[in-house]
């Protein structure tokens, strides 16, 4: 791309309330391209390289007021965990060359960014850039997180994870398998059951061909759940609560069959949260954002480096290649069509 060369962006068309997304909440413009003329101080021209794409994106389409984060601005582009390259710089801190993450990252293929909302990537090369985005990105610590400060892991114990295959849970799996605990992995086709296999699980199976819930948990974990890590919610999340011991810890991530309901009339109302009670069980949520810039960041990035640098730990990438297909990547989200870490190459 030329400095003349348009950008290209993706903002936010409309709004979707209830039921499911679609391309209509999207539009893909292309505008003038900044230029390095164009930067104020402490300020950098960052070309993308890759971009996140993750499910709590439905939220932001929304247009409610009262999620636990805010809504994507209309005509304003999309923004999610991202790393790009710096092409120009205003800043002592950051030169051009330098790879860049950000939590923010707008969905153009240049951008002018403040530098105090980047971070720069003392060992960040175009060729290990993914890596930001994908098995060091925000899922992988969510999972980290989830499972060492709720979960509390003991080996020996049974683990359940739903979305097994997916960007948090193929992480939860590997961690939990190296924490000695039995893992029991769901995923929803027979080559993602294979792969949740494939990275340590001891049992798995699909949840579209299961049967009853209750039962194929049961048959997969006859002496109980000790931690469930719920990417789900829904009916599956109410399944698991029938099948969980004394003592157990029930990690809640997502809720993504709740993402797309049409109305409050169709949530699914939960039945077993008596066994929260009897079970003496921790039901808590996990709000990653709380933990970024403390010592389990550091802990998380030391452990999971660790396993990845010894080749010890897998990581599958639904990777989509250019800007202009990526709201069709965040849609496949919500039926199942990616597989493993959904993101971006722009």
């Amino acid at each position: 791309m030329t400095s003349d060369s348009p950008v290209t962006r993706v903002l936010a068309n409309r709004y979707s309330p209830g039921g499911a997304p679609s391309l209509d909440n999207f539009k893909v413009v292309s505008a003038p391209a900044p230029t390095k003329d164009s930067l104020k101080e402490n300020q950098v021209l960052v070309r993308s390289l890759y971009l996140s794409v993750d499910p709590y994106q439905r939220g932001r389409l929304t247009g409610a007021t009262n999620n636990y984060i805010p809504c994507y601005e209309l005509n304003k582009p999309i923004t999610t965990d991202g790393v790009a390259i710096v092409e120009a710089s205003t800043s002592a801190d950051i030169s051009e060359g330098d790879i860049v993450s950000s939590r923010i990252a707008s969905w153009e293929t240049k951008s002018v960014v403040d530098v105090a909302t980047l971070r720069k990537l003392p060992t960040g090369t175009i060729e290990n850039a993914r890596d930001f985005v994908t098995v060091f990105g925000m899922p992988s610590f969510t999972a980290f997180v989830g499972l060492t400060t709720v979960g509390k892991p003991k080996a020996g114990e049974t683990i359940l994870v739903s979305s097994a295959s997916g960007a948090v849970g193929q992480i939860v799996v590997q961690l939990a398998k190296a924490c000695g605990l039995r893992v029991v992995g769901v995923a929803g086709s027979e080559d993602k059951v294979e792969f949740v296999k494939s990275i340590g699980a001891d049992a798995a199976f699909n949840y579209k061909t299961c049967g009853v819930f209750t039962e194929a948990i049961k048959q997969a974990a006859p002496e109980g759940i000790d931690i469930y890590f719920d990417n789900v919610g829904g009916e599956f999340l109410d399944a698991a609560l029938t099948n969980i011991n004394f003592g157990a810890r029930i990690i809640s991530c997502g809720m993504i069959s709740q993402y797309n309901v049409k109305s409050a009339d169709e949530t699914y109302g939960l039945k077993n949260t008596f066994n929260i009670l009897t079970k003496a069980a921790i039901f808590q949520g996990v709000r990653v954002s709380r933990y970024y810039g403390t010592p389990t960041e550091d802990e998380f990035m030391a452990e999971v480096g660790k396993l990845y640098k010894e080749g010890k730990l897998q990581y599958r990438i639904d990777e989509t290649t250019g800007l202009e297909n990526a709201p069709q990547a965040v849609l496949n989200l919500y039926d199942g069509k990616n597989f493993g870490k959904s993101v971006v190459k722009v």
